[in-house]
């Protein structure tokens, strides 16, 4: 998983300096308009709300910006009625994609991510196909230089109700979806704040180098482009130095 947990660590990095704030914001607004149309507009009693403000915060989205969101999902203003749904594909070397989207048409994404798949050497899959592959889990990362004794920190993530800790940067305290808000909760009350997410995690990874590698990387990162897609999780395994190569040739 060391490669997998790399790449996603490069991601948030690479959002964090993306310039392209309008495109992080764009999807961020999607999600509070759906959080808030599911579980309410309250934060403090819809935690899937609560998790996307605190990511969208922290991106510097203006405030007014989200209350005209939030107002979008309750209903209090007119809005895009937005749906879920996950499109499960392959991508070049056999790694399975689970692809969550939020969209207002559809048809018009399956052709788009159709198109993507094909040009970049993967394909979608019929349902089912890869789902089985991926385990839904609640995570919560925290910078590493916050945390002086790892040994101290974990047993309270233990206590709290984590399910296991991955000692990278940031670290990651992993949890079922429904522990997630508590166990975040209980951190912070012993000064280890962290951003949290609800994710999909991977139950076996597909070790890929060189090119094919390569071609991943490059397709993972076009359907990440997409306005109607949130989140691309992947099973695929690279070494920690290809993946940096790789990612700094793309970024460039």
């Amino acid at each position: 998983m060391s490669g997998h947990n790399k790449w996603a660590n490069i991601k948030h990095r690479k959002a964090a300096q993306d310039a392209k704030k309008s495109k992080i914001f764009t999807k961020l607004i999607r999600e509070i308009i759906v959080a808030a149309r599911e579980g309410g507009g309250d934060p403090e009693t819809n935690p899937r709300l609560r998790a996307v403000l605190e990511r969208a915060r922290a991106a510097n989205m203006p405030k007014d910006t989200i209350e005209k969101s939030i107002k979008k999902g309750t209903g209090e203003l007119e809005g895009v009625d937005y749906q879920e749904i996950i499109y499960e594909a392959y991508a070049p070397a056999g790694v399975a994609l689970y692809i969550y989207a939020m969209t207002d048409n559809k048809n018009r994404t399956a052709q788009e991510l159709r198109h993507l798949l094909s040009k970049h050497g993967g394909s979608l899959a019929e349902s089912g196909s890869v789902a089985w592959i991926f385990e839904r889990k609640g995570i919560i990362e925290i910078p590493k230089e916050k945390i002086a004794d790892f040994e101290e920190f974990a047993m309270v993530a233990i206590d709290a109700g984590a399910e296991d800790i991955i000692e990278d940067d940031p670290i990651q305290v992993i949890t079922t979806p429904d522990m997630l808000t508590e166990v975040k909760d209980k951190l912070a009350e012993n000064g280890f704040e962290g951003e949290a997410k609800v994710t999909f995690i991977p139950k076996n990874t597909v070790k890929v180098t060189g090119a094919d590698a390569e071609k991943v990387l490059k397709l993972v990162s076009v359907l990440e482009d997409n306005d109607d897609v949130q989140e691309v999780y992947a099973n695929f395994e690279i070494d920690d130095k290809e993946l940096e190569e790789i990612m700094s040739k793309l970024e460039g």
